[in-house]
């Protein structure tokens, strides 16, 4: 009965401490400076409106104003990096080959109309239909910030998007993610000057150290977290996953993971929380009261009008 005694008061103590330190992460840690802070992410160039990841997406996202775009590069048989989503091309072209494969002068065309993944049943064209080059992204856009996701854990891959990066002196701009903690390791082997998003097993931990209240004391690497909406799962977004279709896992995943006082947490102590993909108002809403730093949305234009709006009422 005696080690209650001390074990409740500690207890006690560390619960306060934690909760204080929480709400004011400068005790401990200094604050991130990134040079570039995103509000406007546009997903895939913002392939609602054009054919994603395509110059002309990505140009028109910047013309909406847009203040970060988001893509995934993989490697030609020829050793050229290109901005696609997929390795195998079937569902953006109707061709089952994969990037890999082909040297970059034998890569299909997109598909006239394509449907956009996170908003089911809905469609987008455009004119442009080419595979783009990150080098010509780098050369057109050239203080544009861009996060880019490595899927494959190819050294050639990430050595030439880290040579690119270095080329053109974009490191402060370009931003490492990926949902594999290995390939991040070796992608901060290949450039560690390079900004990084959390991962999925990073994640995973950063909400463990959260419920358990050591988040406070534990320094974070990563300047960026991005993350699911889950209320658009099932309702925009159908995932091929059976877990997601669970109402059960979706809730809980919800209570788990959309926890203001984390995301204010993460935020003071300058890493950026963006959440994907919000194509309707409603979501962008939903996205920004849990705290949210950035939206990512598949419709550049809608995010603009729906910033500008609320802006103008504050």
């Amino acid at each position: 009965m005696s080690f209650l005694y001390f074990v409740l008061p500690a207890l006690g103590g560390y619960g306060l401490t934690s909760i204080y330190l929480l709400k004011n992460p400068h005790v401990l840690h200094r604050r991130k400076r990134t040079a570039f802070y995103s509000t406007h992410i546009s997903h895939r160039g913002g392939c609602g409106e054009r054919i994603e990841s395509t110059m002309e997406a990505f140009t028109h996202a910047v013309e909406q104003g847009t203040q970060m775009l988001e893509f995934d590069c993989h490697l030609t048989n020829d050793g050229h990096v290109v901005i696609s989503h997929d390795e195998n091309l079937l569902r953006q072209t109707g061709h089952d080959v994969t990037i890999s494969s082909l040297n970059l002068q034998d890569l299909p065309l997109y598909k006239e109309r394509l449907e956009v993944t996170f908003y089911t049943g809905r469609y987008s064209s455009g004119t442009d239909r080419k595979f783009a080059l990150l080098e010509d992204l780098f050369r057109k856009f050239p203080e544009m910030p861009v996060s880019i996701e490595i899927k494959e854990n190819n050294h050639q891959l990430i050595e030439k998007v880290s040579e690119l990066v270095r080329r053109y002196n974009r490191e402060e701009i370009t931003v490492w993610a990926t949902v594999n903690s290995s390939i991040m390791r070796k992608c901060r082997r290949m450039n560690d000057s390079m900004p990084y998003s959390f991962t999925m097993g990073r994640g995973v931990l950063l909400l463990l150290l959260f419920y358990s209240g050591l988040l406070p004391f534990v320094p974070l690497g990563e300047s960026l977290l991005q993350f699911y909406l889950p209320r658009i799962i099932n309702r925009t977004f159908i995932s091929e996953r059976g877990i997601l279709r669970n109402k059960l896992v979706l809730f809980l995943l919800e209570k788990l993971t959309m926890r203001r006082s984390l995301f204010k947490h993460l935020a003071a102590r300058g890493i950026q929380v963006h959440l994907f993909v919000c194509n309707e108002d409603e979501d962008i809403k939903a996205a920004l009261d849990v705290g949210a730093t950035g939206v990512m949305t598949d419709y550049p234009s809608l995010l603009s009008r729906y910033l500008c709006r609320n802006s103008s009422q504050d």
